[in-house]
């Protein structure tokens, strides 16, 4: 029964007729038993700290056992409204989004004039976008933050907007698309009388609605994933996100039970997101290194 599904199989490296072999029918098994044994590993903490966060301080400290006694969702509640969990959803919801229009509209347009407007000097550039990608983040961040004061935008989530606009791999994913794109188009809307900003909102952005799902997903992710800048520069400014206010928790009075539900309410998010987008995600773990 589970073999049939290979039968519509249409690419891939393993084929309905290559079935034939025995040796490929238990390569094929062993395949699956470790990828579901990478599944449990990999999902295994998030379901104990949604387990863990049912018990109350006495339990987690003392049981032994993963389940909890009882499964009473009113705790959940109690915690969101005791640590004021909104105002940090919210929070990060202003980062999020100011971070996912910087991805889309500062990467896109670089990303436009290196693939298609390619200006003189393009291709230094392009290697300087290359190169970026060797440095470590953390290398920029006390030059990084040093600037940020300088120019007076701490406490502000312009900064972590705009880190988010200058992004190399989304740049090159960017890239790798627009460089897709049918010329001919792009040629007929400049004889048009179309300017340069013009082609590019009005054609390259709705031709490339399949790139910029992929890339809000990915700024989404790791713009609410985001810890350190956050910290660095929201710190004691009241717009702290969800991130930056779970390390705080080191030195509150929260419970270490309430530091799990707020843990598992920080999941939430990226959780769904990956859920109902998974598809696309994987598309673009590959669509920056396939071209064509």
């Amino acid at each position: 029964m589970f073999f049939e599904k290979y039968r519509k199989k249409k690419d891939g490296t393993i084929r309905f007729y290559d079935l034939h072999s025995k040796k490929i029918k238990i390569l094929c098994i062993l395949i699956l038993l470790l990828c579901f044994l990478m599944f449990v590993i990999s999902i295994f903490p998030a379901i104990w700290v949604f387990l863990a966060s049912f018990k109350d301080i006495k339990e987690f400290r003392k049981s032994e056992t993963i389940l909890p006694s009882h499964f009473d969702f009113s705790v959940f509640a109690k915690t969101w409204k005791d640590l004021g969990f909104l105002k940090f959803y919210i929070n990060s919801f202003i980062s999020v989004t100011g971070s996912v229009v910087c991805a889309v509209i500062f990467n896109g347009l670089l990303a436009y004039g290196l693939a298609i407007l390619r200006p003189k000097g393009h291709k230094i550039i392009m290697g300087l976008v290359m190169w970026s990608l060797l440095i470590p983040a953390t290398t920029s961040v006390v030059a990084l933050f040093v600037n940020i004061n300088r120019v007076g935008l701490n406490q502000s989530f312009i900064p972590l907007w705009l880190a988010f606009g200058a992004n190399a791999f989304f740049v090159i994913m960017f890239k790798q698309f627009f460089e897709g794109l049918p010329s001919e188009l792009l040629e007929a809307a400049r004889l048009d009388g179309c300017g340069v900003l013009r082609v590019f909102q009005q054609i390259v952005l709705p031709l490339s609605k399949p790139i910029i799902a992929v890339i809000m997903i990915f700024a989404i992710t790791s713009s609410w994933s985001d810890f350190l800048l956050p910290y660095l520069v929201l710190d004691g400014s009241g717009k702290e996100t969800v991130m930056v206010r779970l390390f705080a928790f080191r030195t509150s009075n929260a419970t270490d039970v309430e530091v799990l539900r707020a843990v598992a309410f920080s999941m939430i998010p990226p959780t769904v997101l990956f859920i109902i987008f998974q598809k696309k995600i994987t598309e673009g773990a590959t669509m920056g290194a396939i071209k064509g």
